[in-house]
């Protein structure tokens, strides 16, 4: 099993790893709300929150892909008939949270551009939803393919942006060590029990990602590989995640006293900060990000549901297409009045409890003991040797998961 393990290039690890790692370093991620909401105001606890929620969600990809890989699965939906066997049926358990969880992602993405074009120009929060509603609809109709292609890059563009203002965030404000410690003699150990819930909350929505990381992951044929790939991708997300956190808690008395400074607060320090070619750069990779990930989102759900036997009356694709993508925008862009704030707090953080006993948990506890059990009694699934193209055409075509913009190309 070592000489297996050993075959499979560091490339390729590293190549699993990262796609976990933009697909959670999305627009969520960049604009800062997501961490604003969960763990900048557990203080000195809120990094450590954060890390036991990336070690949570790539142990439990581990074992997602152990599992699909060692029996040759095809799909989610078989992963999850195998992990509740031999209650097979609770498989639907993961589509509701997967399809609430991907339409709180099209709704966030809208909400987010919009507040975005309010911020940067004075657009009314309410007539930026419908022109972002209607943008949106317009490029999965004409354009999908263009936006598609270049969402990958406007996802690196905004990562390294983002990730360049966490840290000279840090360095300018000069006082995250004073604010932590200020923090602990405040607060003490007074907020365990919500670091703790909010750990197991975040990795719960996250686990969206879970059809495209079994999609990605099927190179990875080993424990091994599973376990090193993971661990990649754990270093690099608690990096990203713990700098956003000290940049957003040495900044948080100044955004948190601006009107509407909660709602993208990475916006809001860069302003602060006077670096005007930045906010430029930051504003306008933000926007194309949050428009990309609503266009392939949404694109997703057309392919999913554009077949459905109550839309067969009409003939033309086209048309069909674009009934089915009105319907999802208009949706979507009802739940994004909610706010981006709203959303992410509950809309995504109702999907991360739900989660938690539908993914997390019986991961870490059957799936761990399923996965030992059968590699014990089949030591030669670890060798088994299956193509990296799956069944993405029905599970995860063109999904664009709430925090990134990976596609079944990407992968």
């Amino acid at each position: 099993m070592n000489k297996v393990s050993a075959k499979i290039p560091f490339i390729t690890l590293f190549s699993v790893g990262a796609v976990l790692f933009s697909a959670h370093a999305g627009g969520g991620f960049a604009t800062g709300n997501q961490a604003h909401t969960y763990y900048v105001g557990l203080g000195w606890l809120g990094p450590i929150s954060a890390v036991g929620a990336m070690l949570l969600l790539t142990i439990t990809m581990r074992e997602a892909m152990l599992m699909y890989n060692t029996r040759g699965l095809s799909s989610y939906k078989e992963l999850f008939k195998t992990l509740y066997h031999p209650f097979d049926k609770l498989f639907v358990l993961f589509e509701i949270f997967f399809y609430i969880m991907v339409l709180m992602a099209v709704a966030a993405a809208i909400s987010g551009a919009a507040s975005a074009l309010e911020n940067y120009f004075g657009l009314n929060y309410y007539v930026g939803i419908v022109l972002v509603g209607a943008l949106v609809l317009s490029l999965t109709i004409f354009g999908a393919d263009l936006v598609r292609a270049a969402s990958t890059y406007m996802g690196i563009a905004i990562l390294v942006t983002a990730v360049a203002i966490y840290a000279v965030g840090v360095a300018y404000s000069g006082n995250l060590q004073s604010v932590l410690w200020k923090d602990f003699e405040t607060q003490g150990f007074g907020n365990i029990p919500q670091a703790i819930l909010n750990c197991f909350t975040y990795a719960g929505f996250q686990c969206v990602t879970l059809p495209t990381m079994i999609a990605c992951g099927t190179p990875l044929t080993t424990k091994k590989a599973c376990s090193r790939s993971m661990w990649i991708s754990f270093g690099m997300n608690s990096v990203a995640l713990v700098l956003s956190i000290f940049m957003l808690i040495s900044w948080q008395g100044m955004y948190t006293s601006v009107e509407g400074g909660t709602v993208i607060p990475t916006l809001t320090v860069c302003k602060e900060m006077g670096m005007g070619w930045l906010t430029v750069v930051y504003g306008v990779c933000l926007l194309l990000c949050l428009i990309s990930t609503g266009v392939t989102t949404t694109f997703g759900f057309v392919a999913r549901f554009e077949k459905h036997p109550m839309f067969r009356k009409i003939s033309s694709a086209p048309a069909r297409s674009a009934v089915v993508a009105a319907f999802i925008i208009i949706l979507s862009m009802t739940i994004s009045l909610a706010g981006l704030s709203n959303i992410i707090k509950y809309g995504y953080g109702y999907c991360g409890y739900f989660a938690i006993a539908v993914v997390i948990v019986p991961f870490l506890t059957v799936g761990v003991y399923k996965n030992r059990k059968y590699l014990k009694a089949h030591p030669e699934a670890e060798n088994r040797q299956r193509p990296v193209v799956v069944k993405m055409e029905e599970e995860t075509q063109g999904q664009a998961i709430p925090a990134g913009n990976f596609e079944k190309e990407g992968c």
